[in-house]
């Protein structure tokens, strides 16, 4: 059985030049790429706030997860980077707003450094639509 394959854009001019999808649905299968707090005209949502970025990117998921036909109930894995395992509990806050209910798998993972200065948290998702 063939699944049918659907990219999704965000329209982020680094995505026609690298060459990589906001957003991939395959058959049920949904997974969103990483996703910072970058806004339309290119500047950073809640710089140096952890909560604030947590917040704008799972707001971000919740309408990319409904363009796939998605809900958060479908959500059952996701994964954030964290320029500093201090923000855990800002991040967790943010999170549990919205998935503490339906309680997806979750993955903290501390890195160095993200795109720019002033970004904080970068999130992935996987979800499952369910029939």
């Amino acid at each position: 059985m063939k699944l049918e394959r659907t990219n999704f854009s965000s329209g982020a001019p680094l995505e026609d030049a690298v060459g990589y999808s906001r957003m991939v649905k395959v058959g049920p299968f949904v997974k969103i790429g990483g996703t910072t707090s970058v806004q339309p005209d290119g500047t950073v949502f809640a710089e140096n706030d952890a909560y604030g970025q947590t917040k704008y990117i799972l707001e971000k998921f919740i309408k990319l997860l409904d363009q796939a036909g998605a809900k958060p109930n479908d959500v059952i894995s996701i994964k954030a980077y964290a320029i500093s395992m201090k923000l855990g509990s800002e991040i967790g806050r943010a999170y549990s707003e919205i998935f503490k209910d339906i309680r997806p798998l979750f993955t903290l993972v501390g890195t160095t450094e993200l795109n720019r200065p002033t970004q904080l948290v970068e999130i992935e998702l996987d979800a499952v639509i369910q029939i």
